[in-house]
C-alpha cells in the first residue's frame, strides 16, 4: 500500500490516517508514504516534515516515508499546484509501481495522482471533512478520478461526510463510513498525570479547566471560543482555558489580536488563557482538563479532539457541526454558536463531570482504534481482491 499526503502538518486527519497506516503495518500489510511537500507554512507556523509527530511515529514503526520536497504556504481550501516536474512524476511513478493499492489522504493529493502517464492503481480516497464545496479544485480532482475509474472507494470518517459528498455527486456505492477511533491505552483517565500536569502550569487541583485543541484556522471559530472564555473566566475566578495546536502560541500575532478584541476592557482575564502551542502529550493535557471544547463553524466531520478528550475523562462541549452532536450524545453538551451559551455549557459540564464518568467509560469500545483499523483492513483487502480479478494492463512508459 502507498499513502499519498499533501504534506505533514498539524491536523486530526493526518493523525488518524497515520495511526491507521501504523495499525495496518502492525497487522502485516506493507505500507509506504509519499508526501508532496517536505515543509509547509500555515497557521502562522513553519512545519517541517521531519519535525512532525506523525512522521516520527511512522518512521519509528518502520513505515518508509519519502517526499517530493516541495515547500508551500497552504491555507484552507488550497491544493498543491497541478503542474509537476519530470523528476517529481518519476519519483511518484516509482512509488506507485511498487504498490497494489493507493490511499489518498483527503482529495488534495489527487492533483498529483491524476497526472497522465502514472501507473494505474486502484485509489482509495480518505475523506475527513463535511464541506467538499470548500475544498477548492480538490473536489473537481475527485470527480475526475471517479470518472476515470481510478477511485475504487472513498472512506468517510463520519455520516456527515458521506452525506455531503453524495450531495456533491460522488456515487453512494463508493462511500464507506469508518468512524474515527483512538488508542485506548494512550487516551484514558489518569489521575496522577492530571495532578502533575496541573502542577506544571501552577493550576490548582480543583480549578475548572477547559481545553481547546485546534489549529488556528477560520473553520475553528477561534473568536467564538475567546468570547466564551471571557464570559466563563469572568464567572470562574480560578478557571483556566488552555489553547493547543498549530498557531496557538504567543508567536501568532493574529491570535494575540483576536484575544485583545475578544477580551476588550476585561484584558486582565486573558492571563488565564494559556497558549500552549503544539503538544506531543495531548493525552496528558486532556487528562488534566475538565472540558474539551469545540466551537467550529464549518468543515468538521468527526473531530478527533472530542474523542480523545472524552476517552481521557474530559466532558465534550461542541457546536452542532458534522457528526459532533452524535459523538457527544449522552456524554456531553451541544451548544449554539453563542458565546454566553458556550460559557454556560462549560460550567454545566464541569459540574456534571463526575456524573458523566460512567457513560464516558462505557463508550470506550465504540471509539476504539482496533475497531477502526480492522474496518480499514477489510475494505482495503476487498479493493485489492477486486482489482486483482481485473485484466492487467501495462503501465504507461
Amino acid at each position: 500500500m502507498l499513502s499519498v499526503y499533501e504534506g505533514f502538518f498539524s491536523g486530526g486527519a493526518r493523525i488518524v490516517h497515520s495511526d491507521v497506516v501504523l495499525g495496518l503495518a502492525e497487522g502485516g500489510q506493507s505500507h509506504q508514504v509519499l508526501s508532496i511537500h517536505g515543509e509547509v507554512h500555515r497557521e502562522a507556523t513553519r512545519q517541517r516534515m521531519e519535525d512532525d509527530a506523525c512522521y516520527r511515529a511512522l518512521t519509528a514503526g518502520a513505515v518508509g516515508v519519502t517526499s517530493l520536497g516541495r515547500t508551500a504556504g497552504l491555507v484552507d481550501g488550497a491544493v498543491a499546484a497541478d503542474v509537476f516536474s519530470g523528476p517529481e512524476l518519476a519519483e511518484t511513478a516509482r512509488s506507485m509501481a511498487a504498490a497494489d493499492v493507493i490511499l489518498s489522504l483527503k482529495e488534495q493529493p489527487l492533483a498529483l495522482l491524476n497526472q497522465a502517464g502514472l501507473p494505474r492503481r486502484p485509489v482509495v480516497v480518505c475523506l475527513h471533512r463535511s464541506d467538499p464545496e470548500n475544498q477548492g479544485p480538490a473536489l473537481d480532482e475527485l470527480r475526475a478520478a471517479i470518472a476515470d475509474g481510478t477511485v475504487a472507494a472513498c472512506v468517510c470518517c463520519a455520516e456527515s461526510t458521506r452525506a455531503a459528498y453524495e450531495a456533491a455527486g460522488v456515487p453512494r456505492e463508493l462511500l464507506h463510513v469508518i468512524p474515527n477511533g483512538v488508542d485506548l491505552l494512550r487516551f484514558r483517565p489518569d489521575a496522577a498525570a492530571r495532578l502533575a500536569f496541573r502542577a506544571s502550569l501552577g493550576i490548582p487541583a480543583a480549578a475548572p479547566v477547559i481545553v481547546f485543541a485546534a489549529r488556528y484556522a477560520t473553520m475553528k471559530n477561534v473568536p467564538l471560543l475567546l468570547r466564551a472564555a471571557r464570559a466563563f473566566l469572568a464567572r470562574e475566578p480560578e478557571g483556566q482555558v488552555l489553547m493547543c495546536g498549530a498557531g496557538m502560541d504567543g508567536a501568532n500575532a493574529a491570535l494575540s489580536a483576536d484575544i485583545a478584541t475578544a477580551f476588550g476592557a476585561d484584558r486582565h482575564l486573558a492571563g488565564r488563557v494559556r497558549r500552549l502551542g503544539v503538544r506531543r502529550d495531548m493525552e496528558t493535557v486532556y487528562a488534566g482538563a475538565d472540558v474539551v471544547a469545540l466551537t467550529s463553524a464549518s468543515g468538521e466531520a468527526a473531530p478527533l479532539c472530542l474523542i480523545e478528550g472524552m476517552m481521557c475523562g474530559a466532558v465534550p462541549v461542541t457546536t452542532d457541526i458534522g457528526d459532533s452532536a452524535e459523538i457527544v450524545r449522552g456524554h456531553g453538551f451541544v451548544t449554539p454558536q453563542d458565546p454566553e451559551a458556550v460559557a454556560l455549557a462549560w460550567t454545566a459540564a464541569v459540574a456534571a463531570r463526575a456524573g458523566l464518568t460512567p457513560a464516558l467509560a462505557a463508550s470506550r469500545e465504540r471509539f476504539s482504534r482496533t475497531r477502526m483499523i480492522a474496518a480499514y483492513a477489510t475494505l482495503l483487502e476487498d479493493v485489492y481482491t477486486r482489482a486483482s480479478r481485473l485484466p492487467t494492463l501495462p503501465d504507461p512508459l
